[in-house]
């Protein structure tokens, strides 16, 4: 029997009318004669609920009990959709991470999934079941407790039981009816892709766009899993969404696929260390140490064997990086004259395949952003990528400059 995983967000089971809809589109996929295994998340704002609870009753609280409770709202959801389709006449039933088991490490609250043994809901399947209604976002440790998956962690776990299973494809259900060249609330011209290769979507989710959670794009990737992604609100039809494929299945794309953008960016300079062999690698085992996720890195040319070295991070971790960097200064680690700290700063980027086999998309993006009248601050590359940070106060200009300018509106 060919097996399908839909995976259904926050937002899709917000209420019981959202759950009793996403229900119908399993029904439907049951009457094509598939077996299903579905993975819910906990309805919308259920976990930052949850979260807040456990922050209120013990500000510093024990990893192990934060998974037992945040873990909750998925289990909620799971047990409603099953009883929903129940009531459809549907053979179904819930399981929890630990029931699968879904394997996890130990690392409580970002744990990683080692294994998913497939016999339970296999046999199961030969009993009759045709829906297995999944918790997403959960797992068990070798110690036998409860463990989750980091936030966006249902995306992983359907694209993770998709590989073991061997699904045909896998579903992700959201609040939006697939990829897009960019967003579309800040440009109107954003068109829905049909197809986009894996490497591409693992850019644009790693570079802002919120569609795929970034570990569920490498997962799919390395496991060549099929993804397509589609709105819950929308017409249920096998052409629906954007399909998320091994680049050789896109016969023709764009030079460039899409436009992301950053807003939570900071652009920090340590001014004037010492320019000889050691000083970057100090710098950043000291930032890596303090857990900051260092992205874009720039060194100025050397005068007089100083040298200022720029880099950028999330907006939320500008203090972490100053206490790592202030802490060395102070143990004679690093000397350097400043700490800059530019939190008025986004993230611009263009993203496609097509930049492997043509030249000229950093000319022409410099000459846009430059007749736009924006300065950049930091460029970084790679072999399907050009990012940029540019003054925040810029960035709708920038992304809707670019898309324009890269004819985006337009399929290949």
């Amino acid at each position: 029997m060919p097996l399908l995983v839909m995976k259904f967000g926050g937002t899709s089971v917000a209420n019981l009318d959202r759950i009793r809809r996403a229900a119908k589109r399993i029904g439907v996929e049951v009457a094509k004669g598939y077996d299903v295994i579905v993975i819910v998340s906990a309805m919308s704002g259920k976990t930052n609920e949850l979260v807040g609870w456990v922050n209120e009753t013990s500000p510093l609280f024990d990893a192990r009990e934060y998974d037992a409770v945040v873990s909750s709202g998925e289990n909620v959801t799971a047990g409603l959709m099953a009883l929903t389709l129940q009531e459809m006449d549907v053979p179904a039933r819930s399981w929890q991470g630990w029931q699968v088991p879904l394997l996890t490490t130990s690392a409580h609250s970002q744990a990683r999934i080692e294994d998913i043994p497939t016999q339970n809901l296999n046999q199961k399947f030969g009993e009759g079941m045709k829906v297995a209604v999944v918790a997403g976002f959960q797992g068990i440790s070798p110690e036998g407790r409860i463990t989750t998956l980091g936030r966006g962690g249902s995306d992983t776990t359907a694209v993770a039981f998709a590989a073991a299973f061997g699904a045909e494809r896998c579903d992700i259900y959201t609040d939006v009816d697939g990829v897009y060249t960019t967003d579309p609330r800040i440009c109107e011209k954003a068109r829905k892709l049909d197809k986009i290769s894996f490497e591409e979507m693992l850019e644009l989710a790693s570079l802002g766009a919120k569609v795929l959670q970034t570990r569920s794009v490498e997962l799919a990737m390395r496991y060549k899993v099929k993804l397509r992604v589609l709105s819950s609100f929308e017409e249920q039809t096998d052409e629906a969404g954007t399909l998320v494929v091994d680049e050789e299945d896109i016969m023709e794309s764009n030079i460039v696929a899409g436009v992301a953008y950053s807003r939570d960016e900071a652009k920090m300079t340590v001014v004037s260390v010492a320019d000889r062999p050691g000083i970057a690698s100090i710098i950043f085992t000291a930032l890596s140490d303090e857990g900051v996720n260092v992205d874009m890195i720039v060194q100025n040319i050397s005068d007089e064997g100083r040298t200022d070295m720029t880099f950028s991070c999330p907006t939320d971790q500008v203090a972490r990086a100053e206490k790592a960097l202030l802490a060395i200064k102070d143990a004679g680690g690093l000397n350097y004259a400043e700490l800059v700290a530019d939190t008025d700063v986004c993230k611009v980027s263009v993203v496609g395949i097509g930049m492997r086999s043509q030249s000229g998309v950093a000319a022409k993006m410099f000459k846009v952003l430059s007749d736009e009248g924006i300065n950049i601050k930091v460029i970084t590359t790679s072999e399907i990528k050009i990012s940029v940070l540019v003054d925040r106060k810029y960035m709708e200009l920038a992304v809707q400059a670019l898309h324009d300018a890269f004819e985006l509106d337009k399929a290949a």
